[in-house]
């Protein structure tokens, strides 16, 4: 009978100090979330060396010759350091060949549809410097997100794809893509063949 008692009052007492922790704010747990991102004002500089295109490009920026194994001359990386994004930059001179190289730059934006949600395609016509060009947004956790040619249809073909050294997550990328593709869209509307 004692030992009963005093299992009751020890219950009593577990039941009471319980009572007050049971009735807190549940604990959930928060999504994983992304660094907010500062980015700087705009401003553009012309880029103009002896190459066979002159365009403008973010002050921010640093444009450095590619070095890949399979590059050409005129191929050019514009890079974004703080961002670790790059736009490589292919020129091609056209012999009779502008479909086959149209074509090929295609097949490499739609060669991600595997992983990309939508691709969208924007065309780009500036009679006055004879430049046309395509814009691809290739949108969801694709490699690249945005690529473009331009052409005067004749002699000058230039392609430009953008690539981040992270894997690909368009969530956490996506201000940043915004950011850049302003730019692309200016580096296409201020582009002057030689």
């Amino acid at each position: 009978m004692k030992l009963f008692r005093v299992f009751s009052v020890l219950l009593i007492f577990i039941l009471i100090a319980w009572v007050p922790m049971s009735c807190k704010k549940k604990y959930t747990p928060k999504p994983k979330a992304y660094f907010r991102i500062d980015f700087p004002q705009k401003e553009y500089k012309n880029w103009n060396l002896d190459f066979p295109f002159s365009f403008d490009r973010l002050s921010m920026t640093k444009i450095a010759k590619d070095q890949s194994r399979d590059a050409e001359k005129y191929w050019i990386n514009i890079q974004y350091p703080e961002y670790r994004a790059t736009i490589h930059l292919s020129y091609k001179t056209i012999d009779q060949n502008l479909e086959e190289y149209l074509e090929d730059s295609r097949k490499l934006a739609y060669k991600h549809s595997i992983v990309a949600d939508a691709i969208a395609e924007q065309l780009y016509i500036n009679p006055k410097e004879n430049v046309y060009g395509t814009i691809y947004r290739i949108t969801g956790n694709a490699a690249s997100s945005i690529q473009f040619t331009a052409t005067d249809s004749t002699k000058h073909f230039l392609r430009g794809a953008l690539y981040f050294k992270e894997r690909p997550n368009r969530d956490s990328l996506a201000p940043v893509i915004k950011f850049i593709d302003k730019d692309i869209v200016r580096l296409i509307e201020s582009l002057k063949w030689k």
